[in-house]
């Protein structure tokens, strides 16, 4: 008989280290997510503790290969112009702050419900910067309610968030029910009620900061341009001759030749010729102090601006996120430039632009950075960079093929949620849909999956199963009973606000997994409905307004909207306990016990 120790074997306590293991190097450090889980896997599986198949269950599940399905379908809604077209028809021009939070947050939350959270966010975020300015507020005001929004959107259905799939998945695998697409719905739409009103409530706490977007918008304010005379000294000799490459308060980020050939990847031994344009980044008062030094003149007209780039280069806004490995570091110090062909303009942190030369500037979590770049440049999901884009509004017009897209998203709701078709073959109908009509192409469809995500879902299913199969869930349902006296009502209180917590400092979707064989042992042990357990800890386990780092699309607003790390407390804060105490209520209510 194996010994055990506190009333767990050595396999289930080796289990417990590998959870703790993931959610601290989640938490302390830089690495991936998807490369946390997948070596929590591999621990799994080299020491034997649970079966090989079911540490790569995870691969296989239903849930998992759900999820990569609707990357496409919504895929093809983006391409064909259906957010834009929400857009331009549900905003409006609100009379009032309050009623512009509410405008907001409505049609965000509708679309959160059946998109996926990070899309939806990123195309607003370009919207709600123009919008604000159209009525006089503050960006910063109202892009923490359209990242709240679109959390509180995504409880609404099985599909609207990952973490309401993966709990709907193990449901099914213990009791065999398969739970439709609407059955967190009217609690998710309650919660959303409390929550819309709590958040234009404690709008009064969201503070005003100033949009790094304006602050980086006219490229006079920080670059400057001079012009090489025909007959300079400088003429013929190369950058480090002249020590035009390294100035006082700045750097050379480009120049442009006589005949529009422009140079942006700055070479030492780059030779300068009469009428070079030299763009110089940085503190502008020092840089232009080498006028004098290197006789050289002010151009006439400034060609270095967002509206007259040429057609091959764009100016791109990206926020860096709290993983990115460039924290800490300075763009003097590595390749970043070189391997991405982009030149760094400026950086603007907390809405302020940092003074002095951008590459010698220690990076931090939330600067947002203005890169000159190639208009072919995407970011790479696995570079380890952590940078989000900060997107532009106008990607794809709306037309007829808006409708169509629309008409296949909705069938696909209505035939699964009939049961004419599980949700599985009616998201593959409607991916297949989605290509065969052309409204997203292969390529498309290939590259709109998000195999990061993935592999988190599969490896959280696998830490979710472990906890199971190993005893742990039962054992910790055990002392809950203890703690809670017997009192359900306690026990599903304590679960929610414990894993409300957990998820505001690590993935939703690993808080789920680890979270559900405990709240489901718990209620089978209580001999009480699981169901009431699992449809609360969907909304606790998305519940998490508190801190930037807790949801995806915070980060996405975290930089437009110059905010600093304690600004989501203050608000986010109140909205936890608000919305536990709502979950609880309505949950109760619509799921007795």
């Amino acid at each position: 008989m194996e010994m055990l120790f506190l009333g767990l074997s050595g396999a289930a306590w080796f289990v417990v280290l590998v959870v703790i293991l993931v959610f601290v190097l989640q938490l302390c450090t830089k690495l991936p997510s998807d490369f946390v889980f997948l070596g929590g896997m591999a621990l799994l599986l080299v020491s034997g503790v649970i079966p090989a198949n079911k540490v790569l269950g995870g691969f296989s599940s239903s849930t998992v290969v759900l999820i990569g399905v609707l990357f496409v379908v919504i895929k093809g809604l983006v391409q064909t112009g259906f957010m834009q077209w929400v857009v331009r028809y549900c905003l409006g021009t609100p009379k009032n702050y309050h009623r512009a939070i509410a405008r907001l947050m409505l049609p965000v939350a509708a679309l959160s419900s059946f998109l996926n959270n990070t899309t939806v966010v990123a195309l607003f975020t370009g919207v709600v910067r123009l919008w604000s300015k159209k009525m006089g507020i503050p960006p910063s005001k109202l892009l923490i309610p359209l990242s709240y929004a679109s959390g509180m959107g995504g409880i609404c259905t099985l599909i609207g968030t990952p973490p309401n799939l993966l709990i709907s998945g193990f449901y099914t695998n213990e009791t065999g029910v398969v739970l439709s697409i609407f059955t967190p719905t009217l609690v998710g739409l309650f919660c959303l009620f409390v929550g819309v009103l709590s958040t234009i409530a404690l709008s009064r706490f969201i503070p005003v900061r100033q949009s790094p977007e304006d602050a980086l918008e006219g490229t006079d304010s920080y670059t400057v341009e001079l012009l090489v005379p025909t007959m300079s000294p400088l003429v013929c000799q190369t950058l480090k001759e002249t020590g035009l490459h390294n100035v006082d308060g700045g750097h050379l980020i480009e120049i442009i030749r006589m005949d529009r050939e422009i140079v942006t990847v700055i070479d030492e031994n780059e030779f300068i010729f009469g009428g070079d344009r030299l763009i110089f980044s940085g503190n502008v008062e020092k840089i232009m102090a080498l006028r004098e030094k290197y006789q050289l003149v002010n151009a006439t007209h400034h060609v270095f601006s967002l509206d007259e780039m040429e057609k091959n280069r764009k100016m791109q806004m990206v926020t860096v996120g709290f993983k990115s490995s460039l924290i800490g570091s300075r763009l003097c110090d590595n390749s970043f430039e070189e391997e991405n062909n982009l030149v760094l303009v400026a950086i603007a942190r907390e809405g302020t632009v940092v003074d002095g030369s951008p590459r010698e500037v220690e990076l931090k979590a939330g600067d947002t950075l203005l890169l000159e770049c190639s208009n072919n440049y995407r970011i790479t999901p696995n570079s380890g960079y952590d940078l989000t884009e900060v997107e532009s509004t106008d990607f794809y017009k709306p037309d007829k093929r808006t409708f169509f897209s629309s008409v296949i998203m909705i069938l696909m709701v209505v035939i699964s949620s009939l049961g004419y078709m599980t949700l599985l073959q009616a998201a593959f109908v409607a991916a297949f849909a989605m290509i065969i009509c052309r409204f997203c192409s292969i390529e498309q469809a290939r590259e709109s999956i998000d195999w990061r995500l993935l592999m988190i879902f599969a490896g959280s299913i696998s830490l979710g199963t472990a906890i199971q199969e190993t005893g742990i869930a039962e054992w910790i349902s055990q002392g809950i009973l203890v703690i809670c006296d017997g009192s359900p009502y306690v026990a599903l209180i304590g679960v929610c606000l414990v894993a409300t917590f957990i998820t505001e400092f690590t993935s939703n979707t690993a808080t789920a997994a680890i979270f559900f064989p405990i709240a489901y042992q718990t209620a089978v042990n209580m001999d009480v409905n699981p169901l009431t357990f699992c449809v609360a800890l969907m909304i606790a386990v998305s519940s998490s307004f508190a801190t930037p780092i807790g949801s995806p699309t915070h980060m996405i607003v975290y930089g437009p909207g110059g905010y600093r790390f304690a600004d989501f407390a203050r608000i986010g804060l109140p909205m936890n306990f608000i919305i536990l105490a709502t979950n609880i209520f309505i949950t109760l209510l619509l799921f007795p016990l």
